[in-house]
């Protein structure tokens, strides 16, 4: 099965050679696409590099959203599956091994992110979302979707700010595609490298919750509260969630609507 990997970058010339080192060695047949949203330093030189010494990897421009930049790569994917993954992510050398074998019994393949970087921000745990006695938190930083179901139901959405893969999980779910999760799919992500960025973060993490309740409706009842408290008890957890909640409210006031 061929796969193609897709990442949505943006100023990430610090980090896309990492990523593409990880890459360019995975199981094949693969192909790696980078969608460029209008970089300001030298990621498109560092990509273009890879492009004229790996066949498999294609550099293309494409601003907008992230699910914008995403759906542009699905569209140019040849392979029979998507997998995403973060510009400032690398992926273990079993990943896409890892991946393929998922997508032999499900349409829906999650991997394990472990977070690098300042130990407090690795500690955090995901918010869960169950739909269906399913978690539709997993990230798209590490995700993998046959491209029949991601043409089924539509794609990312490019309304969305963020939150734009909980939306996608959601909406799969509901069509009938559970997630399968594959903890031997393993990447390594980097958290925020400054406190500014940490609260940025959190913030529109907060607007995406929103936009996914001004969507879906009410989605309260599908987090799990006791959860949410029992995590939250360091001084950075307790920051992002208010944070979070200052996003959901300022989105909820002065956001703008999904057009139907």
């Amino acid at each position: 099965m061929l796969i193609s990997v897709v990442t949505t970058v943006r100023n990430e010339a610090r980090n896309i050679a990492a990523l593409l080192d990880s890459l360019v060695i995975q199981e094949p047949p693969i192909e790696i696409l980078v969608i460029d949203a209008g970089s300001e330093d030298a990621t498109r030189d560092v990509v273009q590099r890879y492009e004229k010494r790996y066949d498999s990897v294609h550099l293309y421009i494409h601003g907008g959203t992230r699910g914008a930049g995403r759906n542009f790569g699905i569209a140019k994917a040849r392979g029979e599956a998507v997998a995403f993954i973060d510009g400032d992510a690398i992926a273990n050398p079993f990943w896409i091994k890892e991946l393929r074998d998922g997508l032999k019994t499900a349409d829906v393949v999650a991997g394990r992110s472990i977070q690098i970087g300042y130990r407090p921000f690795e500690d955090l745990e995901r918010v869960e979302l169950i739909v269906r006695d399913v978690d539709v938190t997993y990230p798209s930083s590490n995700l993998a979707y046959r491209k029949k179901v991601l043409q089924e139901i539509g794609g990312f959405d490019e309304w969305m700010v963020t939150a734009e893969d909980i939306d996608l999980n959601l909406r799969a779910v509901l069509a009938g595609h559970p997630i399968s999760f594959r903890a031997g799919a393993i990447i390594y992500h980097r958290t925020r490298d400054s406190y500014f960025d940490f609260v940025r973060q959190a913030f529109w993490n907060g607007v995406g919750r929103k936009q996914l309740t001004l969507k879906h409706g009410s989605l309260w009842g599908a987090y799990r509260p006791f959860e949410m408290v029992r995590h939250e008890t360091t001084f950075w957890s307790l920051l992002r969630l208010v944070t979070a909640f200052l996003g959901y409210g300022g989105y909820k006031l002065f956001g703008k609507k999904r057009a139907e």
